[in-house]
């Protein structure tokens, strides 16, 4: 298993893509802390792993908070040493809004998560990273498509993706000096409970509402396993994972 040994954080591994993850991360040897807001989701993402559920630690974080963000990888070093892996997952976003019609506060909640929250994780791990013996790592961040064309009424979202392009970019670059590797996975339509509502239909660019396919996550969570599984001389820098059917290449 190419993880055995290694450490892993994992953020928004409570439900979808973070939990796949991190299941998938576990089964490959990883020991890791798996952080999220809802204490009761992340247990049961540990109850999921079944054998391996010892691997995972439980660390209810708070991404846009300095202070819970400090305290989660402190408590991960506190119990095992260092941090090879860090997943930077958590996201959220609000329903379909035009952008005339959002507010300052549903603005600010997306950003706060989605790109802040990134940039805090990024900080802590970065730090660590650079100091541990070894030292390095690898830091992958859960861009979207939407880091490349947004739907309509997502301003929010689809700002703080491209912005993770930028992020990923420039820790790529800031990583290089500590042997720290930096990539982006951009995911599409992966079947999750935030995709559960493509069935009844999502907008499109020319106004209609329509269903769109849908892909198994385990798709998704391979692939993570497969951009951690490599040696830090080599990176992943943009993947993207997606369901082939879906209205994302050509025109709409």
């Amino acid at each position: 298993m190419s993880g055995e040994g290694k450490i892993a954080v994992v953020t928004g591994a409570g439900s979808g893509v973070g939990r796949g993850a991190a299941l998938a991360l576990a089964a490959d040897g990883w020991t890791i802390a798996i952080a999220g807001r809802r204490e009761e989701a992340l247990a049961e993402t540990i109850a999921l792993a079944g054998e391996n559920a010892g691997r995972l630690m439980s660390v209810p974080t708070d991404v846009s908070s300095d202070e819970s963000v400090a305290a989660l990888f402190a408590a991960t070093v506190a119990a095992h040493g260092r941090v090879d892996l860090l997943f930077n997952n958590a996201g959220g976003n609000v329903p379909s809004t035009s952008l005339e019609e959002m507010t300052p506060e549903q603005w600010r909640g997306v950003v706060d998560v989605n790109l802040t929250g990134v940039f805090l994780c990024t900080r802590e791990a970065m730090l660590i990273m650079r100091e541990q013996d070894p030292k390095g790592g690898r830091i992958i961040n859960n861009g979207s498509i939407s880091a490349h064309t947004p739907r309509p009424g997502s301003a929010a979202y689809t700002s703080t993706k491209h912005a993770i392009t930028g992020l990923t970019k420039s820790t790529a670059l800031d990583g290089r000096k500590h042997d720290i590797a930096c990539g982006q996975i951009d995911i599409g339509n992966a079947a999750t409970p935030m995709t559960a509502r493509m069935a009844g239909g999502v907008p499109q660019a020319d106004g209609t509402s329509k269903s769109e396919p849908t892909m198994d996550i385990d798709n998704v969570s391979n692939a993570v396993v497969y951009m951690a599984s490599l040696p830090l001389d080599a990176n992943v820098l943009f993947m993207t994972v997606m369901a082939t059917k879906m209205p994302f290449v050509g025109r709409g």
